[in-house]
């Protein structure tokens, strides 16, 4: 995988919380292959399949929603069908200031206009050290 191929798919991730802080929901494709799959169910919420339904949800949960995702620890590699899983951490900061952390699992794939992600897990970070040490 090239350095201009591993920018982009970084890049491609970074987007997302910027069009979607902005209410740019229309300009979801950019980031998002049409039948998209958004796992949710880390969240007690099931799959979200396709660009209008995940529009939708992010609509139907209105000011639930965070004002800012910042996304950082990008870690991009090539599996051997072509693909890529691209891990990061997201950080969603609240109207009232709260701030919750989350990883993202993604598999991106390389269509006509570049990449774009199929599939997205978003799991909740909820314990230090990945429960390590607990009683």
């Amino acid at each position: 995988m090239s350095v201009e191929d591993r920018l982009a798919v970084t890049e491609l991730i970074a987007l997302h919380g910027h069009l979607v802080d902005e209410g740019h929901l229309d300009r979801t494709a950019e980031v998002f292959t049409p039948d998209v799959v958004y796992d949710l169910s880390d969240f007690g919420q099931d799959r979200v399949t396709g660009l209008v339904a995940l529009t939708d949800a992010a609509l139907a949960l209105g000011a639930a929603n965070p004002v800012a995702h910042h996304v950082t620890n990008v870690v991009v590699t090539e599996t051997t069908d072509g693909q890529v899983h691209a891990r990061s951490k997201g950080l969603g900061v609240m109207a009232d200031g709260n701030c919750g952390s989350v990883t993202y699992d993604d598999t991106v794939v390389r269509v006509d206009g570049g990449w774009r992600i199929s599939y997205r897990k978003v799991s909740a970070r909820r314990v230090p050290l990945g429960g390590l040490g607990r009683p």
